[in-house]
């Protein structure tokens, strides 16, 4: 069982080889709060996982390094312990998702590691790093269901109450579980006040079901922007540790995410990818009214999101804070029209970034659509620039 002592222990053999993170105040992205975000995103590899990798390294015998390690993830696990066995002089093959980000891929292959893609989610990948460990004779490095690792992720913790000694509520993203679960325990085991929250994608809420049905429970599939978190099962051991120590679990949508990801980005010039951001989705979308007026840290668990996931990301974003609109107006074809209705919206101070032109209409041969697209300020400015266009006469499909 986890213990202070093994958390202590972890702490002083991480001290050299991961980054103590900050606790930054993050007053811009919500009124509601007295928000404050601990930047894993920051630490090495770009996530937490390094710490639980580098301490269960730390761990193995002689033996078991000789043998080589094998590990299977989303991508971040990956790293960290492709990282802590580079180190280590320990050879390592990674067994990831082949849908994983593809900058995840590259840099598991960078800090030193054998990569085989699998097809499928994390639960695929799993079963194949456990039918080459029975192989080969690897040694398993488990992401999240293994002691030493939940010992590696609860520094987090232990360093959070250290930070910010005040806090009410701590948020913590959920995939398997063994961040949360190292959190939680230190935490409640050093100030037993303090609430802990978990959040999982709606699209892969597995903790979440099986501590709402009170044993653990295998999704069919999983679907979400969050790959970090994308995980059909939770842990034998984080299930326990969560049921004991964790506060309660809720999920947000895609949509949620890649809101918070924008907040982030723009409010506080922080990368995060979608599973270190859920925690700050779930805070924004009101998924925990309890918390309101209190003071609260959400641990951005990771940054590495891939650049052409970021940019979908943020396009998605804009729409759904009301930041970006489609408008199809159907106008007479006749010269001038256009020049309305562009005059009408810069009236209305929205930016027109495209427009499309086309000339079938049920006006018949008069009449065409014109589709423009807008940066806008929020959904009321989108409601009053229809508003106006309406009022000038312009029909809006």
């Amino acid at each position: 069982m986890l213990t202070l002592e093994k958390l202590r222990d972890a702490q002083r053999v991480l001290k050299d080889a991961t980054h103590r993170t900050d606790v930054i105040r993050a007053g811009k992205l919500s009124d509601e709060y007295d928000l404050f975000l601990k930047t894993e995103n920051l630490q090495t590899t770009g996530s937490f996982k390094i710490r639980g990798a580098y301490y269960k390294m730390s761990r193995l015998t002689e033996e078991e390094k000789a043998r080589g390690v094998i590990a299977c993830s989303a991508g971040n696990h990956a790293q960290g312990v492709a990282l802590a066995a580079t180190k280590n002089n320990i050879r390592s093959l990674i067994c990831l998702p082949a849908g994983a980000p593809i900058s995840k891929v590259e840099a598991t292959k960078k800090y030193g590691a054998d990569v085989c893609l699998v097809p499928g989610v994390y639960d695929d990948a799993y079963q194949r790093a456990l039918e080459l460990q029975r192989e080969r004779g690897y040694t398993f490095i488990h992401p999240f269901d293994d002691e030493d690792v939940i010992a590696g992720q609860g520094t987090v913790g232990l360093e959070l109450i250290e930070q910010l000694e005040d806090v009410d509520a701590v948020v913590v993203p959920v995939g398997g579980g063994g961040l949360i679960s190292g959190v939680a325990f230190a935490v409640k085991s050093l100030a037993p006040h303090v609430k802990v929250y978990g959040v999982q994608s709606a699209g892969a809420p597995s903790m979440l079901n099986s501590l709402r049905d009170g044993r653990k429970e295998t999704l069919s599939s999983v679907s979400t922007i969050a790959d970090g978190i994308a995980v059909k099962r939770p842990g034998d051991l984080t299930y326990e540790y969560c049921k004991k120590y964790v506060n309660g679990v809720v999920s947000v949508s895609d949509e949620e995410i890649a809101r918070a990801i924008l907040a982030l980005l723009e409010q506080e010039k922080m990368i995060s990818e979608g599973a270190g951001a859920a925690p700050v989705a779930a805070l924004l979308a009101g998924k925990l009214p309890e918390l309101r007026g209190k003071r609260v840290c959400c641990i951005v668990s990771g940054g590495n999101i891939d650049v052409t996931i970021l940019s979908r990301v943020i396009d998605r974003g804009l729409l759904m804070s009301g930041r970006k609109c489609t408008l199809n107006i159907e106008v007479l074809d006749q010269p001038g029209q256009l020049v309305r209705v562009a005059g009408i919206i810069a009236e209305c101070g929205a930016n027109v970034t495209s427009v499309h032109h086309e000339h079938a209409s049920e006006t018949g041969v008069i009449g065409c659509f014109i589709r423009i697209d807008l940066e806008t300020r929020d959904f009321e400015h989108i409601a009053h620039i229809r508003h106006v266009l309406k009022e000038q006469g312009f029909k809006i499909g």
